[in-house]
């Protein structure tokens, strides 16, 4: 049995019905429930929905209210085991998606300030007790800007699975509206950094929160891979597999992914794709990635494997990449041309 336990916020996300409505003018919403670290839950348990010997688990805290149970229950219909979920507090966070088109940027807005996960204690979290048992612990980078008891919760569960030798992996999400400037970033993500063997990202948030930069004249892939050779080095991490994207516009991308572990380095196929939507991309290419990990696959099939779920999670609405471990070998085989399937 292998098991991964997610550690999170999980929010309440609503989009206009209509397309790629500004919010300024919608007056009827979609909702789901969604956030970094449940996203990629729900992904490792969709890849792994027929293997009876994988469980994703996701913890956080959640108002006791109809809300918190419906959030509960979207995590159950996706496979996610959520039998250690804390409740309480007074309501969970919520965030409005605009979906960009052409040369209109896509928008978040938040509303998450005193969200249940926010206004918890540390102790409330038994991590030796929540961890027993784990394979895995995924983070990521917005947790620990909620509050400093969430920066608290997410360090002290960094030291508690390395204490257990559980693996570790960090997404260094950088989240501008809200940190109080990148040092104080800079600060949180060294102390998790400390205990994390496989390293999520990009250049971007490199540049973002610790202005390291590639030597001039590098094309974007080649300033991708010497950062990866920069982190893997700086915070001793064992793993980091990154992300590299260009927009021809809002509406059209191109991606490539990329991993390094000790001295082996490579990168995936790169990919052009049309955007439905982008939320919940990168949560899709770390899913990817750890059940690569978990199943031992060597770097290049797990980079490639990693890519395709971020690549075709473009096409999918919602956060959720509700896609199989069949579905997204067919994209890394490279069958992008979207076929129909009889």
């Amino acid at each position: 049995m292998k098991r991964v336990l997610c550690f999170g916020e999980i929010m309440f996300r609503l989009t206009p019905h209509a397309g790629q409505q500004q919010l300024v003018r919608a007056s009827t919403w979609g909702s789901d429930f969604a956030g970094a670290e449940s996203n990629v839950a729900t992904n490792l348990a969709w890849i792994n929905r027929d293997n009876p010997d994988f469980e994703a688990h996701f913890i956080s805290k959640l108002p006791k209210n109809s809300l918190g149970d419906a959030a509960i229950d979207s995590l159950r219909h996706h496979g996610v085991h959520t039998d250690q979920m804390l409740r309480g507090g007074d309501r969970i966070g919520t965030y409005f998606i605009e979906m960009g088109f052409g040369i209109r940027p896509s928008k978040v807005l938040y509303d998450r300030s005193h969200s249940a996960i926010s206004t918890a204690s540390p102790e409330e979290f038994d991590w030796p007790n929540l961890l027993d048992g784990c394979d895995w612990l995924h983070l990521g980078g917005i947790t620990p800007a909620l509050s400093e008891n969430c920066a608290t919760m997410t360090i002290n569960a960094t030291r508690a699975a390395k204490s257990m030798g559980i693996t570790v992996s960090f997404d260094m999400n950088f989240r501008r509206s809200l940190w109080d400037g990148h040092e104080s970033a800079a600060v949180i993500f060294d102390s998790v950094l400390e205990n994390t063997d496989v390293l999520f990202g990009n250049a971007g948030v490199l540049a973002d929160v610790y202005q390291m930069s590639g030597a001039n004249g590098q094309t974007s892939a080649q300033q991708t891979q010497s950062l990866m050779k920069e982190a893997a080095q700086r915070w001793n991490v064992g793993i980091v597999a990154f992300t590299r994207r260009s927009h021809d516009s809002a509406s059209r991308n191109e991606l490539q992914g990329f991993a390094l572990s000790g001295k082996d380095s490579t990168g995936s196929r790169p990919y052009t794709v049309d955007v439905k939507d982008r939320l919940g991309t990168g949560d899709a290419f770390a899913a990817g990635f750890i059940h690569a990990m978990l199943n031992g696959w060597e770097l290049q099939r797990a980079v490639e494997f990693a890519t395709a779920a971020f690549a075709i999670k473009h096409s999918i609405s919602g956060d959720q990449n509700s896609v199989s471990e069949a579905e997204v070998q067919s994209i890394a085989a490279g069958h992008t041309q979207g076929h129909i399937v009889r």
